[in-house]
């Protein structure tokens, strides 16, 4: 049963696609073949076709032109150095999210693309920090989509949370300005404020997000305390795209990813890692509320290289 499994098993199996082809371009390419120029750009032309950003994909041509240049080398040596220099770039990126009990409420602003899994993600966090005895409110700023403001009424019912919400197509700094006072006044441990993620008109979606966080400002300057953007690997490179327009919009503090089971393009994660040096939070890989997870480098960097758990 699935409940039965460890974190690691459905990690690897989530990152099923991901590993496949990867570690499957891996045995296509050192099948007893010397370590030479062209496996090295093969290798290279790989690991960019995953996902794994330009840096990463030198970094680990290099490490390997530098021990094992024109020799033998298996593809079970080149997966354990691939899953080493992988482990080596989001090991200091990893970091639990931690609530600090000086703020009261800690007002965490989710941040991210509509379609990421971001509400999702708010409730599926909801439900853990109430099973931590925290006291939990949720505030509905995603007012352009009326299923956005639904889905958080439905994950606050879910989790037995009260759900600060407006109407659809309301003002989201109003939203965010009511929730602050409610949660001051009923003595909240934490607020997450969603917000809406359009970016068909970025100058648009940046003056809103500049407003809500002037507004949490007004309330608590020092405010929000967590700033989580949201990406879904499924959508490969867009996600470092996607990253680069929420810092400017906001002040992003950290990371969390989900849909790592959707595509084979979860190395977008070591991507992100390499470029932004964000810390990263949590992954998804599923629907299921234990399926968001603390984020442990060396687990994801095994899963994804295909090697097993030792």
């Amino acid at each position: 049963m699935a409940e039965n499994k460890s974190w690691f098993q459905r990690l690897k199996e989530g990152l099923k696609k991901s590993k496949d082809a990867i570690s499957g371009g891996i045995s296509d390419i050192f099948n007893k073949r010397k370590l030479d120029d062209d496996t090295l750009e093969e290798l290279e032309d790989l690991l960019i076709s995953a996902d794994l950003g330009l840096k990463t994909a030198a970094r680990v041509t290099e490490t390997l032109a530098k021990n094992k240049y024109d020799k033998e080398i298996e593809a079970d040596e080149v997966r354990q150095v691939l899953a080493e220099e992988v482990s080596k770039i989001l090991t200091p990126v990893a970091e639990p999210l931690n609530i600090e009990s000086g703020h009261k409420p800690h007002i965490i602003l989710m941040v991210g693309v509509n379609g990421t899994g971001k509400t999702t993600t708010i409730g599926k966090l909801a439900k853990k920090f109430k099973a931590q005895g925290k006291r939990v409110m949720l505030a509905a700023g995603d007012t352009f989509r009326a299923a956005a403001i639904q889905q958080l009424v439905v994950w606050g019912e879910r989790s037995d949370v009260p759900v600060v919400a407006g109407r659809e197509g309301g003002d989201a700094a109003s939203v965010a300005f009511e929730a602050i006072e409610r949660a001051q006044n009923e003595n909240i441990d934490i607020l997450m404020i969603d917000t809406a993620g359009r970016l068909q008109n970025k100058a648009e979606l940046m003056e809103e997000l500049k407003k809500v966080v002037r507004i949490i400002k007004k309330k608590d300057e020092t405010a929000p305390h967590n700033t989580l953007l949201v990406l879904d690997a499924t959508t490969g490179q867009n996600a470092v795209n996607q990253c680069e327009v929420f810092l400017d919009a906001a002040d992003v503090s950290g990371l969390i990813m989900t849909k790592l089971d959707g595509s084979a393009r979860g190395g977008v994660l070591v991507a992100c890692a390499e470029k932004f040096q964000l810390p990263i939070h949590a992954i998804g890989v599923g629907e299921g509320i234990d399926d968001l997870q603390p984020f442990d480098p060396n687990e994801f960097a095994k899963s994804l290289a295909g090697l097993s758990d030792d």
